[in-house]
């Protein structure tokens, strides 16, 4: 879990994306604890996410304002599968980042 601790550090917002291969959905959101929101997420305290518990964390971006994360995730909400894929395998996930 280093990772959750590094990626605190580096923002206080995040935006993140979780997938369900079950429901084959991604769920977009923000956080300023990606920890514990994804310990919501899997324990069914969320409630569009508590239909499944194979979810698993694709994607993360950090803001340091709230008002930037928020219009992201906005934009994120409006975009297909096709943009989500090519957004997840791309520079601008942290989770990329080696």
């Amino acid at each position: 879990m280093r990772w959750f601790f590094l990626l605190n550090l580096m923002a206080n917002f995040l935006v993140y994306i979780i997938y369900s291969e079950s429901l084959d959905v991604y769920y977009k959101g923000y956080t300023n604890n990606l920890e514990i929101r994804l310990e919501e997420h899997l324990s069914g305290k969320s409630q569009f996410t508590s239909q499944t518990k194979d979810w698993c964390l694709v994607f993360t971006r950090s803001f340091e304002l709230k008002s930037d994360a928020l219009k992201y995730e906005k934009m994120l909400k409006r975009q297909n599968h096709q943009y989500l894929k090519w957004l997840i395998d791309g520079d601008l996930n942290e989770l990329n980042i080696q």
